[in-house]
């Protein structure tokens, strides 16, 4: 007699319910040498049994049961979601067409009939087997498909957005290149405007002057001084004096102050080089602070600890990008006060950058999602959860990394890793 807890490691699972011993001995007998069996005496031993940690891959269930009957038994296994795919089989001696239909319609699969023909009780036991096993592959391949289809949709829309990003910058780029031009042009003139007004205005200060020391020659009732001195009363001469030099100093100061503000804005978008070029990092973390910068003076104070750096082979106009998003990510993540630290420096054929922040640290749960396309923790309408992910692909295609060190209460470091020569270092990976 087979009991309840027999196992054979490897071979599919058969759970006869049966209230007879014989019938129980018998199928246990025919079905050992071949299958692990496990064997209930009622219908609710057999719910027990099935709803297990392992279940059965098939039920075997007699019809004819006292205190629950086996359709009874066989609409409680189809009620609860762990034993519904468990294929039944019917063991009965009943010979009625509408105890069969009354079978198939709470759910079994199939009748083996009493007394019990071994060839039959084995190819119907082993079809049903294999159909189950048919059935698990087809829903492993469904969930595998659909994963896969939703893995693909997410890349795909990472894609896309990436690629939306990419064409905005472009655009931001060309814009910037034009309203650059257009503003430079311009501004030339007022540089150079400003330069002769300065110069003609000292030489008519120096005649001014010379004019002024004739006065003293002349008789002090002649009406012609008299109308003079009023006018330079009326005029204020001397406030003016005093002004006019510090007035051009100041627009003068103003006018570099816009040049430097194009220059940085056409340095920032490289709009006209979006290749592969050497570049000089510092100059690009420069331009960007400008840019960034009303995000930040507010409420943050800025250190920086430049290094060494060599110039690095990559696109200016990515990497500045790179430095945008983790720049407006460590403001964002200051709340009120606190500073931002910039460092660089080299490492064998790598460079770093890192941007440090005093904000509230990343939660461990959150660190995995980091760079995952539309993650985000600030509130709804206020991030696309793109910044860092694009970042994240910008460094992965010039072969570098982003490394992230984060105290929770103390604040967060961001260390974009880029190789010297960016190709050169993608190009190897790409060989081997």
């Amino acid at each position: 007699m087979v009991g309840e807890s027999s196992s054979t490691v490897g071979r599919a699972r058969i759970l006869l319910i049966d209230d007879d011993p014989d019938s129980l001995t018998i199928l246990g007998g025919l079905l050992h040498p071949h299958y692990e069996v496990l064997v209930a005496p009622s219908g609710a031993r057999g719910l027990e049994i099935a709803a297990t940690a392992q279940p059965p891959e098939l039920i075997l269930l007699d019809v004819m049961m006292p205190e629950m009957n086996g359709y009874d038994v066989l609409m409680q296994l189809r009620a609860n979601p762990a034993t519904r795919a468990i294929p039944v089989m019917f063991v009965t001696g009943l010979d009625s067409a509408s105890a069969e239909t009354r079978g198939f319609e709470v759910g079994a699969v199939d009748y083996i009939a009493k007394p019990f023909s071994a060839p039959v009780v084995l190819a119907r036991v082993r079809t049903q087997l294999e159909l189950k096993h048919a059935r698990d592959r087809l829903t492993d391949q469904n969930s595998y498909l659909e994963a896969e289809v939703a893995r693909r949709l997410k890349e795909a829309q990472a894609a896309q957005s990436q690629l939306l990003q990419s064409e905005k910058l472009a655009a931001i780029g060309l814009l910037a290149a034009g309203v650059t031009h257009e503003i430079n042009t311009p501004l030339a003139f007022l540089k150079s405007n400003m330069a002769t007004l300065r110069a003609y205005l000292g030489d008519l200060l120096e005649l001014l002057a010379a004019y002024e020391a004739l006065e003293d020659k002349h008789p002090e009732n002649d009406p012609a001084l008299a109308k003079v001195e009023l006018l330079k009363q009326q005029k204020d001469t001397n406030a003016l004096r005093e002004d006019i030099a510090p007035l051009i100093s100041e627009s003068l100061e103003g006018l570099a102050r816009i040049s430097n503000i194009v220059s940085e804005l056409k340095n920032f978008s490289r709009a006209d080089s979006g290749q592969w070029e050497w570049t000089d990092l510092h100059t690009g973390l420069e331009s960007t602070l400008h840019i960034v910068w009303n995000e930040i003076k507010y409420h943050c104070t800025l250190a920086k600890a430049y290094g060494k750096l060599p110039q690095v082979y990559c696109i200016p106009s990515q990497i500045n990008q790179v430095f945008l998003a983790l720049l407006i990510n460590a403001a964002q993540a200051i709340p009120e006060k606190g500073e931002i630290t910039i460092s660089t420096g080299q490492s064998a054929r790598e460079v770093f950058v890192a941007i440090a922040d005093t904000g509230p640290g990343i939660p461990a749960d959150t660190l995995p999602h980091l760079f995952e396309p539309f993650f985000t923790t600030k509130p709804v309408g206020t991030g696309t959860g793109l910044g860092l992910s694009i970042a994240y692909g910008i460094v992965q295609t010039h072969g570098g990394r982003i490394e992230v060190e984060t105290t929770v209460g103390k604040g967060t470091t961001f260390t974009v890793w880029l190789p010297i020569d960016s190709k050169q270092e993608v190009n190897e990976g790409i060989s081997a």
